[in-house]
């Protein structure tokens, strides 16, 4: 991925207001994110739990989506895995996150949800740059490449669905 821009960030966002997008929470470091290893720019809100954020190139455009986070379940022991990269995790390591769909359906409350790994950092796991959790990763028979191409595959489908 490229690296961002705020300006652009903020004007690739589709199922919330510019006004809504304005105000977004940005990270911090976008200079320090390692672009070259990143299929999208993802992040959680850090003043409030229930918000993530994600970017990506998708289908020749830059596609940015505001996203809610459910809340964690306490007291429950479990390993989810992230639906996007494969990639296991313990407790509340992944978390379902719904985002509302673009247009006239996102203005009548409908919404599409995918279960990612709770910091976003899918792309990071996936080449291995990020070490989840012992057990995280499963060995698999495709390259890494192809592993890649997998999650760009999985995330752009989540992506569509936001769309139809």
């Amino acid at each position: 991925m490229k690296a961002l821009a705020e300006r652009e960030i903020r004007g690739s966002f589709v199922n919330c207001t510019k006004g809504e997008a304005s105000r977004i929470a940005l990270p911090r470091d976008l200079a320090a994110r390692p672009w070259d290893d990143l299929d999208f720019l993802g992040w959680r809100d850090p003043s409030t739990l229930d918000r993530a954020y994600l970017v990506a190139e998708h289908r020749d455009r830059l596609v940015g989506v505001s996203l809610r986070v459910a809340p964690p379940r306490p007291g429950i022991l479990h390993r989810g895995m992230c639906s996007v990269c494969l990639t296991t995790h313990p407790g509340s390591g992944v978390t379902l996150m719904t985002g509302r769909k673009a247009g006239a359906a996102g203005r009548q409350g409908n919404s599409v949800g995918v279960y990612l790994c709770t910091d976003l950092a899918c792309s990071l796991y996936v080449r291995g740059r990020k070490v989840p959790e012992p057990g995280g990763r499963f060995a698999e028979s495709l390259t890494e490449e192809e592993q890649v191409a997998r999650t760009r595959d999985k995330l752009a489908a989540f992506l569509d669905r936001l769309f139809d």
